[in-house]
């Protein structure tokens, strides 16, 4: 009896071992631009045995500014902060190098934490706080192991990617990874080998990732031909007119989806200058205006969601949007530069809008093809909250009507080549290995676990 007991005892400790593993398959999941997480699997760490007394060291002299790193990296999962920092910045520049920058950070991240789980769950390598008692965990414990620390793979990729990219900020970066880095080994989560180890690993991935893409964005020089005629765009240096060019990720290529000519716009300036405002429609204007649809919304549902606990399954969310995103620009842009369509206070010079126009063509919308994207993709990923996301769509590419800057035609060619876009990103990463985000039975798990 007592045997029999102990060997029920046994079973079922292993099962709640292996129940509380954050996906210890992800290793497998296939990646962007990498040929396998496994092919990147690192060597067999040394023992951690002389590595305890300097985790205990760090957490003896931890003081209130070292404990407030520990919060702000803690925050999310480990590329949120790096996520928020990426959005200011390419949404911010001139050139089509930030949608790119963008894309890989998203690409670069997921591809490097899926090379981070294969060697996770090869090696097995305890946690400090799981390795010596007299170790504090000053944050919720990761259900993984420890090495190579996934905070640090995320590190690695931002570094790697923003120093590139935007190599003003090399330094200031720099400085953030090795915060990131430090606050993981005070929280008692990783050994100092274990955020060396992923650091090398994410920089290594992000690198090969950037000269894997080093020519999709055309070094040809844009010759300068502004078309004339009627309904065309008239204006000086517009912005961006080679972005159609760019390689792109999922879709053959920028002109897959792209949408019949624009139509003649003569009913729809009648419907403009009939259109009467009020504070409600103004007030959406100008919202979507300073935001795109996306903005901060993504991280917000895998907050609300618990998935931030679940580090691949959250760098696979923003991997794919960052996918999206990028090819729905390119897409966007090829035909605004195919079409050069006019905007509304240019085909009648009487009007007046609500807000300036950008310095570029008006069809489609590029709002609202992000806004397409979102109804879409966030659809996949929450589909309990599609008629929300879907709303979202609606008011986002209706707001660029109701700021005056784009024909109606405009937007619902924007909202469909986003679509088009989405569900084409959707199906590929249907057959990533994955799994459907909501209904793992590891993030089932997470969920319980953020809500005892």
């Amino acid at each position: 009896m007592k045997k029999s007991l102990l060997i029920l005892i046994t079973i079922l400790s292993i099962a709640m071992h292996v129940q509380a593993q954050i996906e210890p398959s992800a290793g497998s999941w296939k990646t962007w631009f990498i040929e396998s997480g496994k092919a990147y699997r690192l060597p067999p760490p040394a023992s951690y045995k002389s590595e305890i007394t300097q985790v205990l060291a760090r957490q003896q002299n931890l003081d209130s500014a070292g404990m407030q790193q520990i919060l702000f990296w803690n925050a999310g999962s480990p590329g949120y902060r790096w996520q928020q920092l990426m959005a200011d910045l390419w949404m911010s520049d001139t050139t089509t190098r930030g949608v790119l920058a963008n894309m890989l950070l998203g690409t670069a991240t997921y591809d490097a934490t899926i090379a981070a789980w294969d060697t996770k769950y090869t090696y097995n390598r305890p946690r400090p706080f799981a390795a010596d008692g007299h170790i504090q965990t000053l944050v919720q414990k990761p259900d993984s192991p420890s090495y190579p620390c996934e905070h640090s793979v995320a590190a690695g990729v931002a570094t790697t990617i923003i120093s590139h990219f935007f190599p003003a900020l090399a330094d200031s970066v720099t400085r953030m990874a090795q915060q990131a880095i430090n606050s993981r080994i005070a929280a008692g989560t990783a050994f100092p080998s274990d955020t060396k180890a992923g650091f090398e690993l994410g920089k290594r991935i992000a690198q090969h990732e950037i000269e894997r893409t080093k020519n999709f964005i055309p070094n040809s020089v844009w010759n300068g031909k502004i078309p004339e005629g009627p309904g065309l765009w008239k204006g000086k240096n517009p912005m961006f007119p080679q972005a159609g060019l760019n390689k792109t990720v999922v879709l053959s290529n920028a002109s897959q989806f792209r949408p019949g000519p624009p139509p003649d716009f003569a009913k729809e300036m009648e419907e403009m200058k009939n259109y009467k405002q009020t504070f409600r429609s103004k007030a959406n204007a100008f919202y979507y205006a300073s935001h795109f649809a996306s903005d901060d919304l993504l991280s917000k549902k895998i907050f609300e969601y618990n998935l931030h606990l679940n580090p691949p399954m959250a760098a696979r969310i923003y991997a794919i949007n960052s996918v999206a995103t990028y090819d729905g620009f390119v897409a966007c842009w090829d035909a605004k530069y195919a079409y050069w369509g006019i905007r509304p206070d240019q085909y009648d010079t009487t009007y007046q809008a609500l807000m300036p126009a950008p310095p570029f063509p008006g069809y489609p919308s590029g709002h609202a093809m992000m806004c397409g994207v979102v109804g879409e993709l966030y659809s996949f990923f929450f589909p309990a909250e599609k008629a929300y996301f879907q709303k979202i769509a609606k008011d986002g590419a209706e707001s660029r009507f109701q700021a005056g800057i784009h024909f109606r035609s405009d937007n619902e060619a924007g909202l469909e080549l986003g679509k088009k876009v989405a569900n084409a990103v959707i199906r590929k990463v249907q057959a990533d290995g994955a799994g459907n985000i909501l209904t793992n039975t590891n993030q089932k798990r997470v969920g319980a676990q953020a809500k005892k």
